[in-house]
């Protein structure tokens, strides 16, 4: 596994940022969710009271049904907030008090409608339409929502058998058979709806389990290379000073010389963690700029990259701080919409630029480096550094001449 760059100043606040990018992402998708089965509820009311004013211009039954119906499409919002927020492996009516006022309001309304209408399956639609919402596991739901379909169907056909609603196929006679096959087929796109959230639910949580799992392998990688090469000079220290401590007396010159040895022990100790931290920190470039796109994309931004073969032998040193820098200034200044990065070899030399979609205050208005920065690196690598910016792209170009290793 290559290591990655340790993150730059602010880069906590810009992992946040797409953390909160992609919570707002799913939170949209529920509501979306929650949306959808409210829009099957409130038309599955409107298809019957068009039907009812058919047959029936009394305006308490056309009241009862309609108004009746939308509040109780209403009392079923709490039944989904409750299923949002369920924690699995718990049993459907675990929190039965917060579900107690929706389920009477179903039950009101069906008694209401059934009183009024006479059909069945107005009377009972709204109680099993709440029974589906309910936290049931999933080899359950999907009993319950073939049971309640195979119900609906029944009751649709009673009430046509004993005349409460008219299934013919006769054109002058009252069209109940829409009404009559969405009212069956409700549960089932209820159900389908909250499937794809909780497969969305599910893509998420597995998301933050391999972002926490590569930071856990990453923290003990570094953690065991840190262990291995420390005891070992550790025990050399130990062991150099023990046998310095016992020639004291009787051969002073000789622990003196040991002595001097635990000393380059030290040095080298000391100069095994620089190399250890400088080896995390050289990253190379091509995998510095996948590294920036894949926390890019990770934070909702849709990042294409371009990298010239030859990428390998430009200046890291130079180049890679500023891929780092540039890829936060993107996370807390962008639109985050897009963004394109690339590293091109011309005639020049190495060329580096990023573009995003403009979103936010400039990365030069605020205190730290930022683009006064960029600018010093540049002009130590007697390179230069272009920012073009106007209301729609943001854009930054770093250009570092070729060096005597990029000849020919």
């Amino acid at each position: 596994m290559t290591p990655r760059a340790p993150d730059p100043a602010g880069q906590d606040s810009a992992a946040r940022r797409g953390t909160r990018r992609l919570d707002r992402g799913v939170s949209a998708t529920w509501w979306y969710t929650v949306t959808a089965i409210l829009f099957f509820e409130v038309v599955i009311v409107g298809l019957w009271a068009a039907a009812l004013l058919e047959v029936d211009r009394r305006d308490a039954t056309l009241a009862v049904v309609t108004v009746g119906g939308l509040v109780w499409s209403a009392s079923t919002v709490p039944l989904l907030l409750d299923y949002r927020h369920r924690v699995e492996g718990t049993a459907a009516l675990a929190h039965w008090r917060r579900l107690i006022a929706p389920l009477l309001v179903a039950v009101a309304y069906g008694v209401a409608a059934g009183v009024v209408t006479g059909v069945w399956v107005i009377a009972v639609l709204p109680v099993l339409q709440s029974l589906v919402l309910l936290n049931w596991q999933p080899g359950v739901r999907l009993r319950i929502v073939l049971a309640v379909t195979v119900v609906l169907g029944l009751l649709a056909f009673i009430d046509g058998r004993m005349g409460a609603i008219a299934l013919s196929i006769d054109p002058d006679a009252p069209n109940w058979w829409f009404p009559a096959a969405y009212t069956a087929l409700l549960p089932a796109m209820t159900v389908v709806s909250l499937w794809w959230w909780d497969v969305l639910l599910t893509l998420d949580r597995a998301r933050a389990s391999e972002a926490r799992l590569a930071a856990t392998q990453e923290r003990l990688r570094v953690a065991t290379d840190v262990h291995d090469l420390q005891g070992h000079h550790l025990q050399v220290i130990a062991l150099q000073l023990e046998l310095a401590e016992r020639l004291m007396e009787r051969d002073p010159p000789a622990a003196l010389e040991q002595l001097r040895a635990s000393r380059i022990s030290v040095d080298e100790a000391r100069q095994g963690t620089r190399d250890l931290v400088l080896r995390f920190r050289s990253v190379p470039l091509g995998d510095e700029l996948a590294n920036a796109v894949d926390l890019l994309r990770a934070a909702g931004t849709s990042a294409e990259l371009t990298v010239d073969p030859d990428a390998a032998k430009a200046p890291a040193s130079v180049l890679g701080p500023v891929i780092r820098e540039t890829t936060t200034n993107v996370l807390r200044h962008g639109a985050g919409t897009w963004a394109r990065l690339s590293l091109t070899r011309t005639a020049e030399g190495w060329r580096y630029a990023i573009s995003n979609d403009a979103g936010g205050e400039h990365p030069a208005d605020q205190g730290g480096s930022g683009l006064d920065g960029l600018r010093r690196r540049a002009a130590d690598a007697g390179g230069v550094l272009d920012v073009r910016s106007d209301k729609q792209e943001f854009t930054v170009v770093m250009t570092i001449p070729l060096g005597p290793e990029d000849a020919p």
